[in-house]
């Protein structure tokens, strides 16, 4: 009767044991079978004093429950799961842009992986990937996606400036943080949504770093500029104008060409005549390229400044031996150079991903992150209180450097580097052997 009771009564209470993470059922399986075989092995030895059947059943069933009361506790601090939290990447993973978005989307699967082998956080993470296909519309759809996972808490990503611009409306009537990782349309943040932050750095610091560069640096007084009549060429012109214009250099003519243009003799004999310090030229690489040509040809001599859409093999191909010299300005710095660049690649590469990272896939790897540590700094799954940990963010240390943003959203670390075209590449100005003296390239 003794042992129907042990049996009935005591054996349920361990069972208890068996239940919570599979990483720890085997030593709670153990330990349960340890003191189960103490106390059936023992029973014999212990009925044969003259203590009485319900005596002893009431001192074993209370050393049952006092063992697994203890075990339960001991257990119970090693087995408790963390609460899972969905952030959201969306990019472009079709479409033309699609090889940069596969080298986003695997380096912020990478940033989530590491965070969850690393074991410092309260959460682990979830990455639900959507499409924008680079496609204003479709950016809007997948946006829409994200947000009615309610799951999701975050979201980063977009290479498009025109699919964010689509999207940071809908994110921010919906209350979902968003950290955008590689638009740069200067309007991204132009409504300092709460809910919008961006990590890299907007077009226009570019061209006002270019004009502050030329004008303050190198001395450029006189400035001609020419653009593709494209929003884009205009801009960029523009922009870079009005800041060499506010540090006293003088715009001495603009003018216009269309894309797809060849002959631009005309417009480079009469700019000769104005005796210009440097050109400007907002546009791409094909047009670029034939410009200079073609100033070689008329033995201009004086500095050629462009935005980073020439930096390209098409320019060098094009402009052939008159290419040297050439000076573009890109968002950014070679990822070698960067303080987390060489971590990143060796990284990347272990991660055995089937497509590169591409050029912008850090910038990914660190949105995620900045993402996370908010999220972990935040303590709670509450997107408002994850949207001003984000803006909050002070010298996280990322591939890129130290990450801080401004009341706007903007990160307050300007990447800009000079490019310069050197015997047929695109060197980074720093260490190039040609230099810009006395208004004039040289080589050093």
């Amino acid at each position: 009767m003794l042992f129907i009771t042990i049996q009935h009564r005591i054996v349920p209470m361990f069972q208890v044991l068996y239940k919570g993470d599979e990483a720890t059922s085997c030593i709670k399986q153990g330990v349960a079978l340890l003191f189960y075989k103490i106390f059936f092995a023992k029973a014999k030895l212990i009925i044969k004093k003259n203590w009485g059947e319900q005596e002893m059943l009431k001192k074993i069933i209370c050393f049952a429950v006092l063992m697994v009361f203890l075990m339960g506790m001991v257990s119970g601090c090693g087995s408790k799961k963390s609460e899972t939290v969905k952030i959201g990447f969306i990019g472009p993973l079709t479409g033309g842009n699609a090889a940069v978005g596969m080298g986003l989307k695997h380096s912020a699967e990478l940033a989530v992986k590491q965070a969850n082998e690393s074991g410092k956080n309260k959460y682990k993470y979830e990455l639900v990937v959507v499409d924008d296909g680079g496609d204003p519309s479709t950016a809007v759809s997948a946006a829409n996606k994200l947000i009615a996972d309610k799951g999701v808490v975050a979201v980063f990503g977009h290479f498009n400036s025109g699919c964010a611009l689509a999207t940071v409306p809908i994110f921010h009537k919906n209350g979902m943080p968003i950290l955008v990782t590689a638009a740069i349309h200067p309007d991204i943040t132009k409504g300092s949504f709460k809910e919008v932050t961006r990590i890299m750095t907007a077009a226009n610091v570019q061209n006002e770093f270019a004009g502050n560069l030329a004008t303050q640096e190198w001395g450029v007084k006189k400035i001609a500029l020419i653009h593709d009549k494209t929003d884009y060429g205009k801009t960029n012109a523009t922009q870079f104008a009005d800041t060499a214009k506010k540090n006293g250099a003088e715009i001495i003519s603009e003018d216009g060409i269309s894309v797809g243009q060849q002959d631009f003799a005309a417009l480079l004999t009469k700019i000769k005549a104005e005796n210009p310090e440097a050109i400007y030229f907002g546009g791409v690489a094909t047009e670029a390229a034939l410009l200079k040509r073609q100033m070689a040809d008329l033995q201009m001599n004086c500095l050629f400044l462009s935005d980073s859409g020439i930096i390209s093999d098409t320019f060098n191909k094009i402009a052939g031996d008159a290419a040297q010299g050439m000076i573009a300005f890109n968002i950014g710095k070679p990822l070698e150079d960067l303080p987390g660049g060489k971590a990143f690649i060796k990284a990347y590469d272990d991660a055995k991903f089937t497509e590169p990272h591409e050029a912008y896939g850090h910038f990914a790897y660190d949105s995620a992150n900045v993402v996370m540590a908010a999220i972990e700094k935040a303590g709670t799954t509450d997107k408002a209180k994850i949207a001003e940990a984000i803006r909050a963010t002070n010298n996280y240390p990322g591939v890129i450097g130290n990450i801080s943003f401004d009341d706007r959203g903007e990160n307050t670390l300007k990447l800009i580097t000079p490019f310069i075209s050197e015997n047929g590449k695109w060197i980074p100005y720093y260490k190039s052997t040609i230099k810009v003296v006395d208004k004039k390239v040289a080589k050093q």
